[in-house]
């Protein structure tokens, strides 16, 4: 990638931006100090999502070397959010112009357009990002739905229509459309999804059914080299952020559009050695789970674990597998000092990528509180997390002993290895991160923490981290919605590397 002299900041127009992942990549990206692109317009429907992005970018209307101290008190609850609005009216103005609660759509297209219009001031060296809803396109959510009559014409799969008028109205000279893997598979009426829409990408005005003008674009991988061509194999898209130093496994496309007008051929993205778990969330202050069930004390919960560890099948366990009896002792012995918080503001920096994540002037840690779990579920969680770090593996169903198995109908096809074998994947210290998901925030029995002694499931903190949201990024809203923002972001930090390419394209333009 060339070096690249120039303090011009590029415009950046947001589409279905979430809380923001996307958008803050590309924000980090500076040149001799100065941001290269400024996100003008983020939308997003989704109110508390929309909260977080709004918070996100009234921090960023301050210089990074000089912050508000009020953001920071109103992250450890010293003011109330409706203070930092009547300390900061300009800033709150100036984020609540770019941060906008709008759902994409035909109702809202015409208002959309002039937004845009607007923003951009005829500037032509900007770049349009996001991807279309994607719960409709994923594995998870068509197995789910996979007799429901009404799951071919959800709106999710024409969203991107709306994506595309916008390219027709505003020509941006590149685009970044991120979705997930499902795409690769996914099908309406019969026919291959990605297909068409890479076919309606290339010529988006024949998509919408409005005369050709040839605008057109070339479609190019992140991850190979070259023009996409149509009989190419679409999952050169994909993306694995593991491969980009993101400490987690997602597999995700990303597709780059240049308008076919530009003589300029982008890079790819360079590969990283990504951290492991441990050293991305292994400071962070161990708290315990809470018991979802009776009177939630901190004497209970750990009678609970040592009743567990007393028991006759744990004690089995312990007697057939030396190294499983050897976490017992380390992790679990008499000696051992159980958390008794469940949460904590302490705030703790990373082992590795500290740089990233950590801010000099924060002084407290926000999301890092504990779900409460049923008896008997941190009770698997107890067997889950020693059985892995014993055997450097997240135990099937089929490991588990009967004496703890779950009463669902489909356990015994998940003992036999048919379906959600992998019903309790823990997160092992070692390796990167299975993805982390929307369903995050339904029970967490996917993301449970390696830790035996804190016996719980991640926090929100501790996702955010693994999708590289920096530690002062605050999320809005009810837990279970935090989770669901950290679940569907874009990892900001893979998005920083998208944007040195975007800025490569746009370097290479001619001037306005």
């Amino acid at each position: 990638m060339r070096k690249i002299a120039n303090n011009r900041v590029y415009p950046i127009i947001d589409l279905f931006a979430g809380p923001g992942g996307l958008g803050e990549g590309f924000a980090y990206l500076k040149r001799k100090n100065q941001p290269v692109f400024k996100t003008e317009a983020s939308f997003e429907r989704d109110p508390y999502a929309h909260q977080t992005l709004l918070l996100r970018h009234f921090f960023r209307t301050f210089d990074p070397d000089s912050p508000s101290a009020d953001y920071y008190r109103y992250l450890s609850g010293e003011i109330e959010h409706a203070k930092l609005a009547e300390l900061y009216p300009e800033q709150w103005s100036e984020a609540r112009s770019s941060a906008l609660q709008i759902s994409l759509g035909a109702e809202t297209h015409d208002n959309v357009e002039k937004i845009i219009k607007k923003k951009l001031r005829g500037r032509k060296k900007w770049v349009l990002v996001g991807g279309p809803p994607c719960q409709a396109y994923s594995l998870v959510g068509r197995s789910r739905r996979a007799h429901d009559p009404e799951f071919e014409q959800d709106e999710k799969h024409f969203l991107y229509k709306e994506y595309l008028k916008i390219i027709i109205d505003h020509r941006p000279p590149v685009f970044v459309m991120e979705n997930v893997k499902g795409l690769l598979s996914a099908k309406v009426d019969g026919k291959p999804v990605l297909q068409k829409i890479l076919g309606d990408l290339a010529k988006p005005k024949a998509a919408v059914g409005r005369k050709d003008n040839g605008l057109s674009y070339r479609l190019y991988s992140l991850s190979e080299k070259g023009e996409f061509q149509e009989e190419a194999d679409p999952s050169s898209f994909i993306v694995k952020a593991e491969e980009y130093g993101v400490p987690q496994a997602r597999h995700r496309m990303f597709i780059l559009g240049v308008r076919s007008d530009l003589n300029i051929e982008p890079e790819i993205l360079e590969k990283e050695t990504a951290p492991s778990v441990e050293n991305v969330i292994g400071t962070l202050p161990k708290i315990r789970s809470g018991i979802s069930k009776g009177t939630d004390t901190a004497e209970r919960w750990q009678n609970l674990i040592k009743k567990t560890v007393e028991k006759a099948w744990f004690k089995k366990l312990g007697a057939s597998n030396d190294d499983f009896a050897l976490i017992t002792k380390e992790k679990l012995n008499g000696h051992t000092i159980f958390p008794e918080s469940r949460s904590s503001a302490v705030y703790k920096k990373p082992k590795k990528m500290r740089s990233w994540f950590e801010d000099e002037h924060l002084s407290v840690l926000t999301g890092h509180e504990s779900r409460s779990h049923m008896e008997s579920d941190i009770e698997r969680y107890l067997f889950a997390s020693t059985f892995s770090l014993a055997n450097e593996i997240s135990p099937k169903l089929a490991d588990f002993p009967k004496q703890i198995l779950p009463l669902h109908k489909n356990v015994e096809e998940g003992r036999a290895g048919k379906m959600f074998s992998d019903r309790f994947r823990v997160q092992l210290p070692g390796r990167v991160s299975t993805t982390v998901t929307s369903h995050i925030s339904k029970d967490g029995h996917y993301f449970i923490h390696y830790d035996p002694a804190q016996c719980r499931s991640l926090t929100v903190r501790e996702a955010a981290r693994l999708q590289t949201f920096p530690d002062n990024y605050h999320f809005e809203g009810p837990r279970t919605s935090q989770y669901h923002q950290v679940g569907n972001a874009v990892p900001p930090y893979l998005a920083a590397k998208i944007a040195e390419i975007v800025e490569d394209i746009l370097a290479g333009m001619e001037d306005e």
